[in-house]
């Protein structure tokens, strides 16, 4: 079974940082693309960052200039780097890995899901 997790949620004040992670069981070739979703209550779940391929990287307009997405390895966990934390960043953030994998001659793309990690900032 498929496991995607996150950790590195919590409560921070406005203008403060957290780290991220996201850690998959999914063989790291097979990665097509990593990344950060976020979801606060009554609203749409939002894109804010992505990890595609061997390093092209896409961001929320919202988020340009204060998170980064990366990883240290190709085997490493994925890491949003949150800075200049705002009220309006509180949400549940998620995961999102989507595999590739190539059966005979079809290519075959799942999406997988981590369960969430909350960020609150205070004001």
């Amino acid at each position: 079974q498929v496991q995607v997790v996150e950790s590195g949620g919590g409560l921070v004040q406005a203008g403060g940082s957290l780290r991220l992670s996201c850690t998959t069981s999914i063989n790291v070739f097979n990665i097509k693309l990593v990344g950060w979703y976020r979801q606060a209550p009554g609203k749409e779940r939002e894109l804010v960052a992505q990890l595609i391929g061997a390093g092209n990287t896409n961001y929320a307009d919202s988020v340009k200039g204060r998170f980064t997405i990366s990883r240290t390895n190709v085997e490493s966990p994925v890491y949003l780097q949150m800075n200049s934390l705002k009220p309006e960043d509180t949400a549940v953030y998620l995961c999102h890995v989507r595999e590739r994998v190539i059966v005979g001659l079809d290519l075959r793309e799942s999406d997988y899901w981590g369960q969430g990690t909350q960020v609150t900032v205070s004001s």
